[in-house]
């Protein structure tokens, strides 16, 4: 008797998709060239399916061709946004060399293992643990960065306060509404926006974070229960989003990648 067969290379790639636009946004800091990017590696994956057959599931197969595909970008391959970041920022940037960054991000952000990640990027598995290493290594070094919770629940936003304290950060303010998230940025002039998406009532954070954005530009990450939904690449959407629940290396990660690029 014959096996059943898996599921359709499709609808593999759907439920793969929103994971690899969260890594190609966070990896660029732009929606616009992260999805450029993932539409690129679907289109090739739907008509060489084989590409991703040899890897041991739908995901990690996809992310490899993606890094395998990263030429046609220029300087994507490394991390770079063609956007510069606000002068302001600069000084408060680590030295994180791209391979970190994606190493960083690959392991944190998307739970691959080392030798997931030594796949992806068809690295040695001694390379990767290295970069890992030292990529937390200079996690350390980010400090003083002033940072504006928006959050609703009380005792979420007295926990990212505590992680982002204990980074080494500023916390300026912890708004539950958008009318106080706007007044504490205006106030503060947050070097970084951490927002929740769904506040009390009708009030969002994404409706919050563009009020903010009408008056200046800072890098922002949304934390959200369901990050699929933010991922669709259908329309305008974030460029720097977590999952909750998440553990402190998650927004450390999210954090220094935030303020190495810029939202679009």
């Amino acid at each position: 008797m014959a096996e059943a067969a898996g599921p359709p290379i499709s609808d593999a790639l759907a439920w793969a998709l929103p994971f690899l636009r969260r890594y190609a946004r966070a990896l660029t800091g732009s929606q616009k060239l992260g999805d450029e990017w993932v539409r690129m590696s679907a289109e090739v994956a739907l008509r060489q399916p084989e590409l991703i057959a040899e890897a041991k599931g739908t995901k990690l197969g996809l992310f490899a061709l993606f890094h395998r595909l990263r030429q046609p970008f220029g300087n994507l391959a490394t991390g770079e946004s063609e956007d510069t970041v606000k002068g302001r920022l600069k000084d408060s940037l680590t030295d994180m060399a791209p391979l970190q960054r994606q190493v960083l991000l690959l392991t944190v952000l998307e739970g691959f293992s080392v030798s997931d990640v030594a796949h992806i990027l068809d690295m040695d598995v001694g390379e990767v643990s290295r970069a890992f290493e030292e990529a937390r290594g200079e996690l350390q070094r980010v400090a003083g960065i002033r940072v504006l919770v928006i959050e609703d629940e009380p005792i979420i936003a007295l926990d990212v306060a505590e992680i982002v304290r204990n980074s080494g950060h500023q916390v300026v303010g912890i708004a539950a509404t958008e009318k106080t998230a706007v007044e504490l940025a205006k106030r503060h002039s947050p070097h970084l926006v951490l927002a929740d998406v769904q506040l009390r009532g009708l009030d969002s954070g994404i409706s919050a974070v563009s009020k903010i954005m009408t008056s200046m530009s800072v890098p922002v990450i949304f934390v959200t229960g369901y990050p699929e939904r933010l991922l669709t690449g259908e329309k305008v959407e974030p460029a720097f989003i977590i999952s909750k629940p998440f553990n402190p290396d998650v927004l450390r990660a999210a954090i220094a990648q935030a303020l190495d690029t810029v939202t679009i």
